[in-house]
């Protein structure tokens, strides 16, 4: 286990609402190459906060990663929707362009 990811592993043991930890487990599982595990933890980041826009963001990307564009597909539509309704233009954009991407 990297320093990093036992790092956020103790801060999400100290509180596991955060979803800014989770996000960053999700990250650190990426880096190591575990997409199922990364999906979980991005899973966990959506369910505490449903406008974590980077979250679907990641998991659209891993999922068409994985080969599995009709659940990206589905996954970045629901994050274009988390970002406009929380009004952030810069993750909607972003968003869409890897949407558009997978055609």
């Amino acid at each position: 286990m990297s320093d990093r990811l036992a790092q956020l592993t103790k801060l999400h043991q100290a509180d596991p609402k955060d979803p800014f930890c989770t996000y960053g487990l999700a990250l650190e599982h990426l880096k190591a190459g575990a997409h199922e595990e990364a999906l979980q933890w991005l899973d966990a980041t959506i369910a505490l906060d449903a406008n974590y826009c980077y979250a679907y963001f990641q998991k659209g990307k891993v999922l068409a990663e994985l080969g599995q564009v009709e659940a990206a597909h589905a996954v970045l539509h629901a994050g274009l929707n988390a970002a406009k309704s929380c009004g952030d233009a810069k993750a909607h954009d972003e968003i869409g362009a890897l949407l558009e991407s997978l055609g």
